[in-house]
């Protein structure tokens, strides 16, 4: 018996590292070829061996583009738009989790069946509302529109109502607000939640093409998906420099799941057992 337990290990062992390798090879064929020299086809096995690498191509992408503000402009709206979605979530959550007020259950049902709107729908009245407002071309325009989503506060509501209210009625017992409740006692309490949430809402804003594409249009106000959208040559397409575009555009997700990869993991498993 221990036996057959023990192959069976072996086998699921050697099948999940056939799958790891399969989803870190594209990731390895990116790094290689952002170091490569010349052209960085891989023609054959040997091509994709570690051989004659150089630093150049990325020291080639911060000089003749000016990567360094696109990089800077997907930082501050994914930044922007994950903290406004933390306090904003986290807040409307909270409210239909705890609260009760007059038609709850279908602004929550209205929350949800915004789910099942595509995003693509709301792209010509959302350019008119921009246009009309000033903000076309502004930060203004790639920040407020996300700066909520229903998702967060469908995931927010959920996990808050799994809460013990007891610490909250005792901190009103003690004379605390609504808000001193809100931040001090059930948002340290939200963690893994908000970690999941962040983590998502940063990982769609950093890596958002067809909006930020559609409502800018100065090369100052550039993200890195559009920037690498249109980095190519004029014939063919530059794919050292491309790679090395896309390893610098894939670097800050990557630290990010580094960092917050516990929260992550204790958030997506909340409440899979019953205490």
């Amino acid at each position: 018996m221990r036996a057959k337990q023990k192959i069976f290990s072996w086998v699921l062992f050697a099948l999940l590292l056939f799958l790891l390798a399969g989803m870190l090879f594209p990731m390895y064929w990116m790094v290689k070829t952002s170091l490569a020299r010349g052209t960085g086809y891989v023609l054959n096995f040997s091509d994709l061996l570690p051989k004659n690498l150089t630093l150049k191509n990325y020291q080639d992408v911060w000089t003749s583009a000016p990567f360094l503000r696109f990089f800077l402009n997907s930082l501050i709206v994914a930044v922007a738009v994950t903290l406004g979605n933390i306090i904003f979530c986290l807040m409307v959550g909270y409210a239909f989790a705890r609260r009760r007020f007059v038609l709850k259950n279908f602004l929550f049902l209205s929350v949800i069946l915004v789910l099942m709107v595509p995003a693509h729908i709301i792209i010509v009245p959302l350019f008119i509302l921009i246009k009309n407002l000033g903000w076309y071309d502004t930060y203004l325009a790639l920040i407020i529109p996300w700066l909520v989503n229903p998702l967060g506060i469908f995931l927010m509501r959920q996990y808050i109502q799994n809460l013990p209210e007891e610490l909250e009625d005792a901190a009103k017992i003690d004379g605390a607000d609504d808000f001193k409740i809100l931040f001090r006692i059930v948002m340290p309490l939200c963690k893994p939640a908000l970690a999941v949430l962040s983590v998502q809402v940063f990982l769609v804003n950093w890596n958002s093409f067809l909006f930020p594409f559609i409502l800018t249009s100065s090369e100052k106000m550039r993200t890195l998906p559009v920037a690498l959208a249109l980095y190519q040559g004029y014939q063919t397409i530059d794919w050292p420099h491309l790679m090395a575009a896309s390893t610098i555009c894939a670097l800050p997700v990557i630290i990010l799941f580094l960092f917050f990869q516990k929260q992550i993991i204790s958030g997506i498993t909340a409440g899979a057992l019953k205490q």
